[in-house]
């Protein structure tokens, strides 16, 4: 597979031209919207070093309420295969996460017990499922036992990744990926043991071109499932795979999100599950300075932007738009002023975006500008400063308060004092400001010159 380059292919409308209206005359397409949600997940991927320090709680629902619920702080409680443990502890995993600490018990229980997962980024669910797959196949049988979706070519390569780096010291394991671009013979059975691959490839292997006896797979693990299920035709997919099966296979599946269209995918595909949910973590703003400044139009916000420009560059900045070309616009006028600014943009290759993150990670770059669906999921505990250029509103205009306190959360992490600036340029985006107010019970008080010392304290 050392030819199949990751790639982001341009979005396409879907079968009925629909299109979803932003700012700026800027169109995005719902295709567009869901491969940001694919492409976000690989990004996460690339740009974590290590696991998320989270503060969510987990909570755990049991299909058998009387049986006792296990939860580990080692991974030698879990009697793994030596050379498993071994494949642990090399790719860095010292104990358990959170996560792990509740699902592994589960996924390892005899007998085996199906469960349905929530889990954001960087919290080791892939390590978590990997581990369920390889303490479950018999290598001495050659042919597939366990079988993992994933809703993308590259993230299926993401995933196969880490099952390479924990079974390494397990030379007999053998992974295949059923993805587009790898070719068998007609006819030919697979021997290895783990299959990984997109729904649609998937289906093919185990149906038409018959490469897999589904009938012998043990483990099934559905990732990323919310991505999955946005992406046309992957569900219907998912459901055909999953009733080939047999009856005592092992599902597994994790969804970053549990929105009802998730929870109703989940329930078809697996069947008497656990459930492992994070309580809604509880941020608070408290930490947080908030700040608005009144300008007449774009170049007024721009010029304010300027003269604030000094005090926010002596720690790091992130700047929030709207769309990619206000990004780009903004950006560009920027750098023509002389300062050093990053911009993550949704044309850029994945690769190219984890690279502009790392750089401004390392302080490289003092200022990031970026839209929402770019800076999902970043964490740089250096940023004391947000900027919102552009207030955020959901696709019928009213506030989103959800995104308002992401943003705004991306500074004043782990008890550290940060700042945030809004740009207001009409009654309009006065009114979203005060309805967030309202939604927060925070009062956002009008930036002054007087407080431009404040600002520097902070941000020093």
């Amino acid at each position: 597979l050392s030819n199949l380059h990751l790639k982001e292919e341009k979005p396409k409308p879907d079968s009925n031209g629909a299109v979803v209206k932003m700012d700026d005359n800027v169109e995005k397409t719902e295709d567009e919207e869901k491969e940001d949600r694919a492409a976000q997940s690989l990004l996460n991927k690339l740009i974590r070093s290590n696991l998320v320090d989270t503060t969510n709680q987990v909570e755990v629902l049991q299909r058998d309420p009387t049986s006792p619920l296990y939860s580990v702080k080692s991974f030698e409680e879990l009697r793994l295969k030596p050379q498993l443990l071994q494949g642990v502890y090399a790719m860095g995993f010292n104990r358990p996460s959170k996560i792990q600490e509740n699902a592994l018990p589960m996924m390892l229980a005899e007998p085996p017990q199906n469960l349905i997962a929530q889990s954001q980024s960087g919290t080791g669910k892939t390590a978590a499922f990997v581990l369920a797959m390889l303490s479950r196949v018999e290598p001495g049988n050659k042919y597939p036992q366990c079988l993992c979706l994933s809703p993308t070519y590259e993230l299926a390569l993401q995933t196969g990744k880490v099952i390479e780096q924990m079974g390494k010291f397990y030379p007999e394991l053998k992974l295949a990926y059923a993805v587009r671009g790898n070719k068998l013979e007609r006819g030919q059975k697979i021997s290895e043991q783990i299959v990984i691959g997109t729904p649609g490839t998937v289906l093919d292997w185990c149906s038409k071109l018959k490469f897999i006896d589904p009938k012998k797979i043990k483990v099934f693990v559905l990732d990323e499932a919310d991505v999955m299920i946005a992406t046309q035709g992957h569900q219907d997919q998912s459901i055909r795979i999953q009733r080939m099966l047999p009856r005592d296979c092992q599902m597994l599946l994790f969804s970053a999100t549990f929105e009802d269209s998730v929870w109703k995918f989940a329930q078809k595909v697996v069947p008497d599950p656990n459930i492992i949910k994070l309580k809604r973590e509880e941020e608070t703003l408290d930490t947080i300075k908030q700040y608005y400044v009144m300008c007449n139009n774009r170049d007024e916000k721009f010029q304010a932007l300027c003269n604030i420009y000094g005090a926010i560059t002596i720690a790091q900045a992130m700047i929030f738009c709207h769309t990619r070309k206000t990004a780009g616009w903004l950006a560009a006028e920027l750098s023509k002023e002389g300062h050093q600014v990053a911009l993550l943009s949704g044309e850029m290759m994945v690769e190219q975006r984890a690279a502009v993150i790392e750089r401004f990670r390392e302080g490289k770059e003092k200022v990031l500008v970026t839209t929402n669906v770019c800076a999902r999921g970043i964490d740089v505990e250096q940023v004391s400063v947000v900027i919102n250029f552009d207030l955020p509103v959901d696709k019928d205009g009213n506030p989103d308060n959800e995104t308002y306190l992401h943003r705004i959360g991306r500074t004043g992490r782990f008890g550290k004092r940060g700042l945030a600036i809004n740009m207001v340029d009409s009654k309009h985006s006065m009114n979203i400001l005060n309805r967030i107010q309202e939604h927060f019970n925070k009062k956002i008080n009008k930036l002054d010159t007087d407080d431009l010392d404040e600002i520097e304290k902070i941000t020093n």
